[in-house]
């Protein structure tokens, strides 16, 4: 993998890179991010907020709460819809890009499958760690 990623929307009216190295890669199987996705999880790689820097565009965001009721803020294309970052109140410092949303996924390998407890019944997660929250 390189020190630099770019990746945008759907429609291209936001654009973003990303420098450094991910933290962490992860597939997230939450209900909210279910919903969010409109699939059975999101697949995540965190990255320092300092790490990301919008090109183009500006996101919208809706703020959500986590079962912790902090805040979740999803960032999204006010366009297209797509959904690109997610900052949140528990994990202070990261940002969580929707790795969908890279030009280059290639790269993708998840350590972990979190919030298990909500996976849908359907999805093996094979041989990769999983939790049923986030990990200790």
């Amino acid at each position: 993998m390189t020190d630099s990623m770019t990746g945008g929307c759907l429609c291209g009216a936001v654009r973003y890179e990303i420098n450094g190295e991910p933290a962490m890669q992860v597939v997230c199987h939450c209900s909210h991010c279910q919903k969010q996705a409109g699939s059975a999880f999101s697949t995540i790689v965190g990255v320092p907020d300092s790490a990301v820097t919008v090109t183009k565009g500006e996101p919208r965001t809706y703020v959500d709460r986590g079962e912790s009721g902090k805040a979740v803020e999803r960032r999204f294309c006010g366009n297209c819809g797509s959904p690109l970052f997610s900052i949140v109140e528990v994990a202070p410092g990261m940002t969580f890009v929707k790795s969908g949303t890279l030009d280059d996924t290639s790269f993708f390998s998840p350590a972990a499958h979190i919030w298990t407890r909500s996976k849908q019944c359907w999805v093996d997660t094979g041989a990769v760690p999983a939790f049923e929250t986030n990990p200790a």
